[in-house]
């Protein structure tokens, strides 16, 4: 995987939370970073799914998990999981505090009931 497949190493992560549930008070389970612009989206497992919408509308193929710990690539143009992957810029994940799901606050009682 190379800047030209579309992941630029040097653009930073959007922030600390899905950028759509933040601007809409929703709340999310697992984030995800595009590793060609740095938007960070919620999994396919959260109810909103908009890390998959914004593969989709940007047509940037690659995401990386933007949990604390894993450093594992998704190829939206193949279906094909990476382990591994060029290094992005920091931070590399949420921040370890940040509760999952998240974020503290929004996150409803039956949370797990609404996992897709």
């Amino acid at each position: 995987m190379t800047t030209s497949n579309g992941i630029d190493p040097d653009v930073p992560p959007s922030g600390t939370g899905c950028v759509e549930c933040e601007a809409t008070g929703a709340w999310w389970f697992h984030l995800r970073r595009c590793a060609g612009c740095g938007h960070i989206g919620c999994c396919d497992d959260s109810p909103s799914k908009h890390a998959t919408a914004h593969a989709r509308t940007s047509g940037h193929p690659f995401i990386q998990s933007f949990e604390p710990g894993e450093d594992w690539f998704w190829d939206y143009g193949t279906s094909t999981l990476y382990e591994t992957g060029p290094r992005l810029a920091p931070p590399h994940s949420h921040p370890a505090d940040q509760p999952v799901p998240g974020p503290a606050g929004r996150v409803p009682a039956d949370w797990q009931d609404r996992l897709g």
